[in-house]
């Protein structure tokens, strides 16, 4: 029985290796060991970070509501509180979409937010 020699699959899974690691630095997409650890790291660090995006988003979003209500008088987790106690239930993404594209939409739901609140501490 002839010997089974694997030249086709290995070179292939190489060849698909050494293309998701091009841009990578020096031997990490030349060399076939170095530039498969490199992927290794590189889908690991992908994996994380994708998760890690949605709190970067978050603390994105929370900084602009922010910088908008406090231009208005009204820090963010006072505007967070009296909305929570109005029952809007508007999330952060679009408040600070709002905040950006539609500032006199904001102005105005930071306006009836901060009525109800000046009127609950008056009383």
């Amino acid at each position: 029985m002839p010997r089974a020699k694997s030249g086709k699959t290995t070179h292939r899974r190489h060849k698909k290796v050494l293309e998701l690691t091009r841009g990578h630095r020096a031997t990490r997409h030349h060399l076939y060991r170095r530039a498969h650890e490199s992927m290794l790291h590189a889908l690991d660090y992908a994996y994380c970070h994708r998760r890690e995006r949605k709190g970067d988003f978050r603390k994105l979003w929370i900084a602009r509501i922010n910088a908008a209500a406090r231009a208005q008088g009204l820090s963010y987790s006072q505007f967070m509180a009296g909305l929570k106690k109005e029952n809007v239930e508007i999330n952060r993404k679009m408040l600070a979409e709002m905040a950006i594209k539609h500032p006199e939409g904001f102005t105005k739901l930071l306006a009836s937010v901060s009525s109800k609140n000046t009127n609950a501490k008056a009383a």
